[in-house]
């Protein structure tokens, strides 16, 4: 048997057997392609573990295939057919089991396995909110900007705001297609597809030609789990095509992550049932990236709004902090609050006043306007 053999042979597998069948999976495994499209060509015995009706269903597909044709057409439309055991066949869906790709149709010139080893999936609700298209637009180009890549499933709403949010900062994206990739779906993002393919790499199991199906759509969502490094959920319903991605990626051992939305969004039930049952909650690329990347890619330390105070040196903050929010105290009342003699209170008196927190009323001392009423004040406490 040669290569080439086996590639015409997958080739022709992908017009008879759906994406995802275990059964044509483990056929393949047992068999090899060769013999399968033998046995489903007509030559040879009925392969095991299907019924009769089904292996007629089968061989009534298998009249469909013409590797030579559907490779030409592919070679025309700049689309290359990528088997298991090429260099560029990513090894990571081999965890998929009998249920791996037969072979990957893949449109642009960049290396699939290269790079699939630094990316990240973003998926979510296709009738999302501007929330969720401006949250999975801004992640995705946060991703780019620090050399990931983005995979997502080209649909409408979250997917189309994760690849443009990317192709907007100049990185790198992957659409995983449920149809041949020499058709366009969904048809409004032709001008999308067209640049992700210039730009990046358009990929699919299904050959030149093939239509899009429900089924179709739910059985591309392993690839995206399985090619990537871990999956992130912007927006999703319960009952959600992304939810399933993110499942199987936690099947696979992939980080599965969420971004919450509010807690009125029918859009964000999805996503927080998900971070109940397993996902990790992440507001950022860098929070993604410490899940994902290399060990020591650590996200920052998140910080609040600093303020003023925030940079007061302990005691003088710990003086500022026993101020009544009305009225004037003497230095020795606030010494004694504040745990200090009367002289440092005192200077640290005379420091907060130079520096506008505090005034004096005769031998009082109290908060400025702008600390009792201010939001620096509402803020911390005080």
């Amino acid at each position: 048997m040669t290569a080439d053999a086996e590639r015409r042979a997958r080739a022709a597998l992908t017009r008879a057997i759906e994406p995802g069948d275990e059964v044509g999976g483990g056929w393949l495994r047992r068999y090899g392609a060769v013999e399968v499209a033998r046995r489903l060509a007509g030559t040879g015995d009925p392969l095991p573990g299907v019924s009769a009706r089904r292996w007629t269903g089968l061989r009534s597909r298998a009249e469909r295939m013409s590797p030579e044709a559907d490779l030409a057409l592919a070679r025309g439309a700049g689309i290359r057919f990528l088997c298991p055991g090429d260099p560029e066949w990513p090894a990571q869906l081999d965890d998929l089991g009998d249920a791996r790709p037969i072979g990957l149709w893949v449109r642009g010139t960049p290396d699939l396995r290269l790079w699939a080893l630094r990316s990240v999936a973003v998926v979510g609700a296709r009738a999302c909110t501007e929330y969720g298209a401006h949250v999975a637009a801004g992640l995705a180009a946060d991703l780019a900007a620090r050399g990931w890549i983005v995979v997502s499933g080209g649909a409408y709403g979250i997917d189309g705001a994760a690849h443009r949010g990317t192709l907007g900062r100049g990185g790198a994206t992957v659409a995983v297609l449920a149809c041949g990739l020499d058709r366009t779906y969904p048809p409004g993002h032709r001008a999308l597809l067209d640049r992700i393919a210039e730009q990046g790499l358009l990929v699919g199991e299904l050959p030149p030609g093939d239509h899009p199906t429900a089924r179709r759509f739910v059985l591309r969502n392993r690839v995206i789990a399985a090619l990537t490094r871990g999956t992130v959920v912007v927006e999703a319903a319960v009952r959600s095509g992304a939810l399933a991605t993110a499942r199987r990626a936690g099947r696979l051992g992939r980080a599965v992550m969420g971004v919450p939305g509010p807690v009125t969004s029918a859009l964000s039930e999805g996503v927080h049932e998900l971070l109940r049952d397993q996902a990790v909650l992440v507001n950022d690329a860098a929070e993604v990236i410490e899940l994902v990347g290399a060990m020591g890619e650590l996200a920052p330390p998140r910080r609040g709004h600093v303020v003023p105070r925030d940079l007061l040196a302990s005691a003088a903050e710990q003086v500022l902090a026993v101020l009544p929010a009305r009225g004037a105290r003497h230095p020795r009342d606030i010494a004694r609050a504040a745990a200090t003699t009367e002289d440092e209170a005192i200077g640290r008196l005379y420091e907060l006043h130079s520096l506008g927190f505090v005034e004096r009323h005769g031998d009082g001392w109290q908060l400025t306007r702008r600390m009792r009423d201010g939001p620096d004040r509402a803020r911390h406490g005080a």
